[in-house]
């Protein structure tokens, strides 16, 4: 929907980004699910163009098996621990593997990587071939009947079921393994669909998530075959890992001692104090900066990190636990999730395509479509090692600086 630590106690935010405006726009604005409006970075129609192949049909057990890897697709009402029974393998390894408890209820449909194999699909299990899914490279095509190529041609299939070559010769099934992902800390399902290319709906599908399209960090995904140009292939690699930030920056070298602190001179102190009173935000109650802007300052605190297109798409201001957070302006409240780490998000719909973000927020005091006036509490800054909020304005999908809007 991976942390890029930027001071030590932040969060970077933008992989909240993806999940948060599109419940606000379910919320209100005219953009499909796919976001194929082609905004800024969210588009994902190339992944609308490639249609996705159907998920393989698992044998009796549920297992599905590949050359890498097998996964384990859950029936209605089952927990862990039952599908590794069923499979034959340790339930507290199955469970640990996939980020879950022995005990969890698992979703109809849902998908589990296996840690270790299992015995391989066969007729016995209710599979129409024996062993793993395999590659078209890896048939030696003379051996085939040429009813049986004709259906491993076929364009709207991912697995074709291959008769044997010789009275007595076991089935095998073909076609294309497809990439597997970990989930990272801070993805959605939005941002890994994205990322590789194919359709959120489509990566639901093949592994069994829920309307929300609710992922959990470690947790395996199958990223759907595409379908395109008559061929069936597994979608390629991105260009960027999904959850990849900018370099974390090299600490000075421990064989270099540290320069020696200078006490500051009074006239020093008093310039360093002065450049960090103009740093705040200003106070809210000031009526000429709510008259004169679009948006207020959802709290007063230091600006700690900046609007930077592509990078950061909004600011970071850090201000005392339990501030309040106020609304930047008049509006109805669109969405509250959170992200995968439990992280409280606002989203507040505004006139003229306009929404405020606020996430990094605690003691929420407002619900899903409340209207709120400028001013209004609608949050805290949380404790801990992250008393800082994260404000973004977008209009539609496309960020904008906050700054343009700002007094």
């Amino acid at each position: 929907m991976r942390i890029e630590q930027m001071t030590g106690q932040r969060r970077n935010p933008s992989r909240l980004l993806a999940a948060t405006c599109l419940v606000a726009l379910v919320a209100g604005c005219t953009f499909d699910s796919d976001l194929r409006g082609g905004l800024d970075a969210f588009s994902t129609a190339d992944a609308a163009r490639s249609a996705s192949a159907p998920r393989p049909q698992p044998d009796n057990r549920g297992i599905i098996s590949y050359p890498n890897y097998q996964v384990a697709v859950a029936r209605r009402d089952d927990r862990v621990a039952n599908v590794a029974q069923r499979v034959g393998t340790d339930p507290a390894a199955l469970a640990r593997y996939n980020g879950l408890e022995v005990d969890s209820l698992l979703r109809e449909g849902e998908v589990l990587a296996l840690p270790s194999r299992v015995a391989e699909p066969s007729p016995a299990t209710g599979a129409a071939g024996t062993g793993p899914i395999l590659a078209p490279g890896q048939v030696d095509i003379t051996t085939m009947a040429g009813s049986a190529i004709d259906r491993a041609a076929g364009n709207q299939v991912a697995v074709a079921t291959l008769p044997p070559a010789a009275p007595g010769e076991p089935s095998r099934q073909v076609g294309n393994e497809p990439v597997r992902h970990q989930v990272q800390r801070g993805e959605t399902a939005y941002t890994i669909a994205r990322a590789y290319g194919v359709s959120v709906r489509a990566l639901s599908d093949w592994n069994g998530l829920d309307s929300q399209f609710t992922i959990r960090e470690g947790q395996f995904l199958l990223i759907p075959l595409v379908a395109e140009n008559g061929q069936v292939s597994a979608a390629p690699a991105p260009t960027e890992p999904p959850g990849a930030g900018s370099a974390t920056p090299v600490p000075p070298s421990a064989s270099q001692p540290l320069p020696q602190e200078q006490p500051l001179s009074q006239a020093e102190a008093q310039a360093q104090a002065n450049e960090a009173k103009q740093e705040l935000a200003p106070d809210l109650s000031s009526e000429q900066a709510q008259v004169s802007t679009r948006f207020d300052y959802p709290l007063r605190g230091r600006i700690i990190r900046e609007y930077e297109k592509g990078r950061s798409d909004g600011i970071d201001l850090a201000a005392d636990p339990g501030t309040a957070v106020k609304a930047a302006g008049a509006g109805s409240v669109a969405a509250i999730i959170e992200d995968t780490d439990s992280r409280a998000v606002i989203v507040i719909k505004h006139d003229d395509s306009l929404l405020t973000l606020y996430s990094n927020v605690s003691a929420i005091t407002v619900a899903k479509g409340d209207a709120v006036s400028r001013g209004q509490k609608i949050a805290q800054v949380p404790g801990g090692n992250d008393a800082y909020l994260h404000f973004e304005v977008r209009r539609g999908l496309e960020t904008v600086n906050p700054m343009d809007f700002l007094p």
